[in-house]
């Protein structure tokens, strides 16, 4: 019997390019690091200190994700057959760990200084922290409509969201040691803190480092894709089935379909398969093989488990 190989490769649609809001976003935040760090410093706040901190490793954050972006987009070449799509993946694990490893560090000294609260001004923490509101949530605003199709982009985003609410946490806690007096405010807010970021940070962790291992990404159902492909006309099984991120914003799938003789064109069902993989699971780099039934018994016999 005869063997035929297909390869069907959907055209990839580039992502919105997001320079403007990295570039606007990353020299917004570095002001305000500085300016919230030196009032921290100035009149002994933890809560301003620890989300300065924070704010600083957004900024590293930042600046990683764009540099993920730029590199996902260099061009394939002959050394490099995908090109660096997968910059983008490595830079949002690294993103969630940085801020993983600052909160862990906040946590301790804010522990530690619960045991001998200091004053402080709470005018001067909620006006600072209240600037921080307005340009972190005007920074994640930037990055709003990338959110849901890219895992780099939903990095930033979630990260200005979470830094604009954390802001909104240490004006609150300003005004209660204004009301109140409680030294300890301070150290329990930058406690709060720490914990709704690593709450927040702790999904994108591990999505990111479930794609680095060639995971299937989560919005992808696998079964429902073998059963699509089993769907198509002339198909009567499906083996070697993959799927895998490229990068954050491309998902690519190979397979082996076996097909009656004569049942379709192979052009046809290629077509068929390209656009129903699209439409119903984003899949836009597509791969796959056609067997007749002879063949694909005599891949079993040779190989065995690798076939299946």
């Amino acid at each position: 019997m005869s063997q035929s190989h297909n390869h069907s490769h959907s055209d990839v649609h580039a992502p919105a390019t997001f320079n403007r809001a990295f570039a606007v976003g990353i020299l917004l935040n570095a002001v305000f690091v500085a300016v919230e760090a030196f009032y921290g410093w100035k009149i002994n706040s933890l809560a301003l200190l620890a989300d300065a901190g924070h704010n600083l490793s957004d900024v590293a954050g930042l600046v990683l994700a764009w540099a993920g972006a730029l590199a996902g987009k260099v061009r394939p070449d002959a050394r490099y057959t995908y090109g660096f799509k997968r910059a983008s993946i490595l830079a949002a694990f690294v993103n969630a760990l940085l801020l993983l490893v600052a909160m862990g560090s906040l946590g301790w000294e804010a522990a530690g200084r619960l045991q001998s609260p200091e004053p402080t001004q709470g005018w001067t923490i909620m006006a600072v922290a209240g600037v921080g509101i307005v340009i972190n949530t005007a920074t994640a605003l930037m990055f709003m409509r990338g959110r849901k199709d890219d895992l780099n982009i939903r990095g930033a985003f979630l990260h200005m969201a979470a830094d604009a609410l954390v802001s909104l946490g240490v004006v609150i806690g300003g005004a209660l040691y204004l009301w109140q007096g409680w030294g300890w405010i301070d150290p329990v807010m930058s406690l709060a803190i720490a914990v709704v970021i690593v709450w927040g940070t702790w999904g994108l962790f591990r999505q990111s480092l479930h794609l680095l291992f060639d995971g299937v990404p989560q919005d992808v159902d696998l079964a429902a894709v073998r059963q699509l492909l089993l769907g198509l006309p002339g198909v009567t099984e499906v083996h070697d089935l993959h799927v895998w991120a490229m990068g954050t914003s491309d998902i690519a799938l190979t397979a082996h379909l076996v097909v009656q003789d004569g049942e379709q064109s192979s052009a046809c069902l290629l077509l068929e398969a390209e656009h129903e993989l699209h439409e119903h699971f984003e899949i836009r780099h597509v791969t796959l093989q056609l067997e007749t039934p002879a063949y694909a018994q005599q891949c079993s016999l040779r190989l065995g488990a690798a076939c299946q």
